[in-house]
């Protein structure tokens, strides 16, 4: 009779003790597979919504600063002639190695205008990349600009110059239309005045230039470190500055995270292997007079071990399918608690990794038991027959 037929009949015959074994594992698995499937689906998550924090890099021109300042600049008017970006140099950002890292490119032009007799801030921007770049502006009344002869005014900067959604607002000798008011972010943001890049370029009369791009870089892609590099390298005479702190800080959840569940995953697999050593450990005891006659018959030592083992094997691949099922499940129906709506992470890998673990735990866990059972003595185990 061949050892996975008996090792098969063992497992029938003690239903109750087989049972345990693979509930046993089945939970570790279960929980091992629903903590992977849960950190992969948050971090992929937590990655999305990091990219919703705005830029990360910043590219200015090599300047001094004088008066007044915007994204880390200065913008006196004296100095923005001659310390500006050239828009077509942007054109070298797309052919960087690492351009599939990136996500926005957001030209800025940033300028002093006088509006009813008061100094403000004007920012020309492309509306459709400046408001994806910062997701968190949001037009409390009206939209964005559509077009070079409409703006967004800043919160502060609607209450001092007394505009409202409608009103029209002269600006270098052209009327633009106030399509909304920026909700206030309690940022720098909330005294600007916000147009076209080309209607800005027109109106500070510098066509084809730009202060500053802000980029953003996304997460889980290439090293905000090695774009940076990239830039400058593509865009020389230009300062490229990271914001080191920030992605420090955005990431810094995300690590200890997914730190902590690797930690929990540690500690399920070794109560799950003293679970799995318990029980294979008791069955050879219970089993000495079964054992002692098999060695009787002739089957030698390696057998005895190959035998445990192969029930441990068994146990274990049943336990790993349907721990993988049931940590899938505990994930579907525990994401959305915690994270609203995110999205599971599939990982066609994971199951085969799940019943590979059950089998490994199973194994390891039983090698003692087997390796036990293998030297037990025959005379011994028949003794008390």
């Amino acid at each position: 009779m061949r050892l996975r037929t008996i090792a098969l009949n063992n497992l029938w015959r003690r239903k109750a003790r087989a049972a345990f074994l693979v509930a046993g594992l089945l939970i570790g698995v279960g929980t091992v597979v629903a903590l992977v499937s849960l950190t992969q689906s948050l971090t992929g998550q937590t990655k999305a919504n990091l990219q919703s924090y705005g830029a990360n890099i910043v590219v200015t021109p090599r300047a001094k600063g004088v008066a007044l300042s915007y994204g880390g600049i200065s913008v006196g008017a004296l100095s923005l002639g001659r310390n500006a970006i050239s828009e077509a140099d942007l054109e070298r950002i797309e052919s960087i190695p690492a351009r599939a890292g990136i996500s926005v490119v957001s030209p800025e032009l940033v300028g002093a205008v006088t509006v009813g007799g008061r100094r403000t801030l004007l920012l020309g921007v492309r509306p459709a990349d400046q408001f994806k770049l910062k997701r968190w502006w949001s037009v409390d009344t009206g939209r964005q600009p559509a077009n070079g002869h409409e703006i967004v005014a800043g919160a502060a900067a609607a209450r001092t110059l007394g505009l409202r959604m409608g009103d029209f607002v002269r600006l270098g000798g052209r009327r633009f239309t106030v399509t909304g008011i920026l909700r206030e972010t309690g940022s720098q943001d909330d005294g600007l005045l916000i147009a076209d890049l080309r209607a800005a370029q027109r109106i500070l009369h510098q066509p084809g230039e730009v202060t500053l791009v802000e980029i953003a870089a996304l997460y889980g892609g290439a090293p905000v470190e090695r774009i940076a590099a990239q830039l400058a390298a593509a865009l020389p005479g230009t300062k490229v500055t990271t914001m080191q702190e920030a992605v420090k800080s955005r990431t810094h959840a995300v690590d200890q995270f997914r730190s902590f569940s690797y930690a929990i995953v540690g500690v399920v697999i070794a109560i799950e292997a003293l679970v799995v050593f318990v029980t294979m450990m008791g069955s050879v005891n219970e089993r000495t007079h079964e054992i002692g006659v098999f060695r009787a018959i002739g089957y030698r030592r390696v057998h005895i071990t190959r035998l445990v083992l192969i029930e441990a094997a068994l146990a274990s691949v049943v336990a790993g399918v349907l721990g993988y099922l049931a940590g899938m499940g505990t994930t579907y129906a525990v994401l959305p608690l915690v994270a609203g709506s995110a999205e599971v992470t599939w990982a066609p890998l994971l199951g085969p990794a799940a019943v590979a673990l059950a089998v490994a735990i199973g194994a390891v866990a039983s090698l003692y038991p087997a390796l036990h059972a293998g030297k037990l003595d025959p005379t011994e185990a028949l003794r008390a027959l």
